[in-house]
């Protein structure tokens, strides 16, 4: 592989000319840049992106840490920021923390290893004093973690509303509600709003928490078999409703005639269940942008005229509710 040497080389100049006109830096007259140009091109010379991101103070690289790649959630909103990150030349560093300390500390020594410009925090992180002693821009994604820090969410606590008042709308009586972990902000935030209107209407929801990635289908079971007279069940995000799907065809339960579904996320999966799914939907590709563009002028060390943004969510009405 030909090096920066071999460049100067063949061109006949020195490593540092060779330097400055792959970094665009200080004069170089018209024909020696040619000549580097030519050389860089005959021998096809790759420059090391690394050394050049140290010389610059700038990588053009954005990293992202998501709590688990594996969610449709995660991965729809990762490929949205990456599309919104090309659009300004920059690349994407993907981190799965899987909801693991010791994992996270591990990255932040590879965010200074490759000089990272930005980082778009979307993990529920216990070791937010490390992230901001890296002294690198960052943005959280999903939740609130401090006043300093800025944020993009969904109006968590209007998509519980918004299922609360489709299902009474329908006329459910008998209702369950089928939360992610309780211990999650976006979580306590879909139930506020759920619960706000179900209390307002009198109406009493049964609830049980389920893993967001893997609920169990047993447990789902269970508890539907617990409460046969259900006729609205609200689930915190839309794997969680696809398996109460699941189980409820098992039962031998109509959807949506003995009962309604409605999900929440909106992932892809919505249009292919059987009947198609209602949700939640979050504005993914809104978020992506609205956090790189958020990003961008913290990189360039420009004032935020708001530091928490929370874009509002639509109820997407399929065939699982009236």
């Amino acid at each position: 592989m030909p090096t920066i040497k071999d460049v100067a080389k063949k061109a006949n100049v020195s490593v540092a000319t060779v330097s400055r006109v792959i970094n665009n830096t200080g004069y170089v007259n018209i024909e020696t840049r040619k000549l580097v140009e030519k050389a860089i091109d005959e021998l096809g010379y790759i420059p090391n992106e690394l050394a050049r991101s140290l010389f610059r103070k700038q990588s053009k690289i954005i990293g992202v840490i998501v709590p688990h790649i594996s969610t449709i959630f995660f991965a729809e909103l990762i490929e949205a920021i990456e599309d919104a990150l090309a659009k300004e030349g920059y690349k994407l560093m993907i981190f799965n923390s899987r909801d693991d300390i010791e994992r996270e500390k591990k990255y932040m020594s590879v965010f200074q290893q490759y000089n990272i410009d930005g980082i778009i925090l979307v993990a529920n992180t216990k070791s937010l004093k490390d992230y901001q002693g890296l002294n690198i821009p960052i943005i959280t994604i999903d939740h609130k973690v401090g006043d300093g820090i800025p944020s993009i969410t969904s109006d968590n606590i209007m998509g519980g509303r918004l299922a609360a008042e489709k299902l009474i709308n329908s006329g459910a009586k008998n209702i369950i509600h089928f939360r992610g972990p309780s211990v999650l902000l976006t979580v306590q935030n879909r139930a506020k709003g759920f619960y706000d209107i179900m209390r307002k209407h009198d109406i009493f929801a049964h609830s049980f928490d389920l893993d967001f990635r893997k609920p169990d289908i047993n447990d789902i079971e269970m508890f539907l078999r617990k409460h046969p007279h259900a006729d609205g069940i609200f689930c915190s995000g839309d794997m969680i409703a696809i398996n109460v799907i699941r189980v409820l065809h098992k039962l031998k339960r109509r959807i949506p005639e003995d009962v309604e579904v409605i999900g929440f996320d909106n992932i892809e999966l919505c249009d292919y269940t059987s009947p198609s799914l209602t949700s939640i939907q979050q504005p993914i590709h809104d978020i992506a942008y609205k956090a790189t563009e958020l990003l961008f002028k913290l990189i360039k060390k420009e004032t935020l005229d708001t530091k928490h943004h929370v874009l509002p969510v639509n109820l997407i009405e399929r065939e699982s509710t009236k």
